[in-house]
Order: C-alpha cells, then sequence, then structure tokens
C-alpha cells in the first residue's frame, strides 16, 4: 500500500515537473523570438522589449508565474533525483548506462543545475538592474535604452562564452526533456513521432539561435 502510495506521488511529480518544464518552453521560444529581432532591427527590439518591460500583465502576473515555474521544475528535478537514488541505495559493480541510454537522459541533473545556474546569471544581468531602474532609482523611461544595455553585456569574452556553454548544455537537457515531458503527461499517439521530431529541432533551433546572437553582439559591438 504504501509503495503504490510512493508510486503515485512519483507519477504525479513527474507529471507536474513535466507541465511546467513544456510550460517554461514556450517562454523560451518567446523570449528568442525577442531577442532574434536585436540582429535585425534594433528599433524593433527596443519597441518590444519596453512593451514587455512595461506592461502590468507580464509584470505583475506572467513575470511572477515564470518565476515561480522555473523554481519549482528545477526543485521538483532535485527531489526526483534525490527519490530514484534512494530508491537504489546499492550501486550496481559495472553499470555501463551509455549502453541503454543517452548521456543527455543519464546527465538531467548536471545539465539542470547548469542551466539553473546561467538563469541565476541572466536575472542578475537583465532583470535586476531593470528592477533597479525602474522600481528602486526610478529612472525616467528610455524606450531606446534596451538595446544599447543587451549588446553592453556581450562585449565580454568571457561572459559570451559562459552564455555559450549555457546554451549548449541547454540544448542537451531539452532535447531528452522536450520529449520526456510528453511520455510524463501520457501524450502517446498517432502524432507523438511528429512531435519528437519536433522536439529535437526545437533542442538544437532555440539554444544555438541564442548562441547565434550572443555571437553576432560580441564580434560587432
Amino acid at each position: 500500500m504504501a509503495k503504490s502510495a510512493l508510486l503515485k506521488s512519483s507519477i504525479a511529480k513527474k507529471v507536474a515537473m513535466a507541465l511546467s518544464g513544456l510550460f517554461l518552453i514556450l517562454f523560451l521560444a518567446q523570449h528568442f523570438f525577442i531577442n532574434s529581432t536585436s540582429v535585425f532591427s534594433p528599433d524593433t527590439f527596443n519597441s518590444i522589449s519596453h512593451f514587455m518591460g512595461n506592461n502590468p500583465l507580464v509584470q505583475f502576473v506572467i513575470q511572477p508565474i515564470l518565476i515561480i515555474g522555473v523554481i519549482f521544475h528545477f526543485s521538483m528535478g532535485i527531489v526526483l533525483e534525490y527519490q530514484n537514488n534512494k530508491a537504489r541505495p546499492i550501486s550496481y559493480v559495472k553499470n555501463n548506462g551509455a549502453a541503454n541510454s543517452s548521456w543527455a537522459s543519464r546527465n538531467m541533473i548536471v545539465s539542470g543545475s547548469v542551466v539553473l545556474a546561467f538563469m541565476l546569471l541572466h536575472f542578475y544581468d537583465f532583470w535586476i538592474p531593470e528592477m533597479v531602474y525602474k522600481y528602486v532609482e526610478v529612472n525616467p523611461l528610455d524606450e531606446t535604452r534596451y538595446f544599447a544595455e543587451l549588446t553592453h553585456k556581450f562585449e565580454s569574452s568571457v561572459r559570451t562564452a559562459i552564455y555559450c556553454a549555457s546554451f549548449i548544455l541547454l540544448s542537451l537537457h531539452l532535447w531528452h526533456g522536450f520529449n520526456s515531458s510528453f511520455q510524463s503527461v501520457g501524450f502517446n499517439n498517432k502524432y507523438s513521432r511528429s512531435l519528437h521530431k519536433l522536439g529535437y529541432a526545437f533542442a538544437i533551433v532555440i539554444p544555438f539561435g541564442f548562441i547565434f546572437i550572443a555571437l553576432f553582439h560580441h564580434f560587432n559591438h
């Protein structure tokens, strides 16, 4: 009875983590779209960023939900990893994990931890200065400052390298996480194969798109 309850609890945690992960994927796609405009049109990037940064719905509803989603997703990942390790207290003498699974699937906690560290850096780079600018120093609104602030961050070779490395690990995390999310919520039908392909494409295009943006601004500042 206790074992059955524990299994149900574990499944519920996996479903909750999958749903939060899918929500973060939507945010990632939206974030990539906005950042990509900085490559083609600084004015468009400034306009969208100003709208997002001063829209009450975004600032006081969507943004808090996003922050809670990030904390929940990665906290749940740590909890599930701990439970899985606790369920296997005795290690195998020889465990050839590579023969049965990919590196990404065996090291989700590693890639996830690095991605979380990167997101904290991203908050430090952009979100905290934005909050200080608007609510602490209460500076006048400047609709043209966003592009300059973005490109300034990528002047540093070290910071650019950290961003690029983090997005490579994000790609690996998404490679396994996107598809396992659909499995966790029980989505398995004739469209599953197409969704798997879409997930693999997303895991490559979006992270490496961010890398391109970072390198573009680094070499063109």
